[in-house]
């Protein structure tokens, strides 16, 4: 991905995809396609976590093997498991991973779990949650997150409708802050800017 009125260069399984974008702002992609076009191997290699493609992948002008710690500190993955301790609270939870990056006072992180409806389940042990409700801590920390660039394997799974329309809009606002998105799902995003690139089709 490269950004700064450059064109920005996808690099997926057999292609390459490229899209120009305006100067100064990261893009918002929707990854679109049917079972096995290679839509979450493309996630996992935009994020360092599959090396098996030929080419580079930049960052902010600069290869990403040569900025992996920069781009790491930028980035945010939501692959298709939750990423929530099961034997944590959901405070807990967000706590541990707020904390790889930065201080967080537990008011934020309590107001970022009753922004996503799960006040009064701060204390509950994760295991005692439904799959939709672990989904909601995963959102919260969504919230607190710093990164720049957000990227998310099919993230609406689980969500209830309320849930839906909670991370529609954490999604937009991030984007509109000049943040970045690249999403995967099947359900259809109403976010202003979101250019859509479809897989499997020659």
């Amino acid at each position: 991905v490269q950004t700064c009125a450059l064109p920005i260069y996808i690099i997926g399984p057999g292609r390459v995809l490229r899209k120009a974008v305006e100067s100064g702002k990261i893009p918002s992609f929707i990854l679109w396609g049917p079972p096995g076009s290679g839509k979450t191997t493309l996630l996992r290699i935009l994020c360092g976590l599959n090396d098996g493609y030929e080419g580079e992948i930049v960052w902010r002008g600069q290869n990403t093997t040569d900025v992996s710690e920069a781009f790491a500190g930028d980035l945010l993955y939501f692959g298709h498991r939750v990423g929530v301790s099961k034997i944590l609270t959901p405070l807990e939870n967000l706590r541990w991973s707020a904390g790889l990056q930065r201080h967080v006072d537990d008011e934020l992180l309590l107001q970022a779990l009753a922004t996503v409806g799960l006040r009064g389940f701060e204390e509950s042990p994760c295991y005692t949650l439904s799959a939709g409700q672990q989904q909601r801590v995963s959102l919260a920390r969504l919230r607190l997150s710093p990164a720049t660039l957000r990227v998310l394997d099919e993230p609406f799974t689980t969500l209830d409708v309320d849930a839906v329309a909670q991370l529609e809009l954490t999604l937009a606002e991030h984007a509109e802050r000049g943040g970045g998105v690249i999403v995967t799902t099947h359900h259809t995003l109403s976010m202003p800017g979101l250019t859509r690139l479809t897989l499997g089709v020659s």
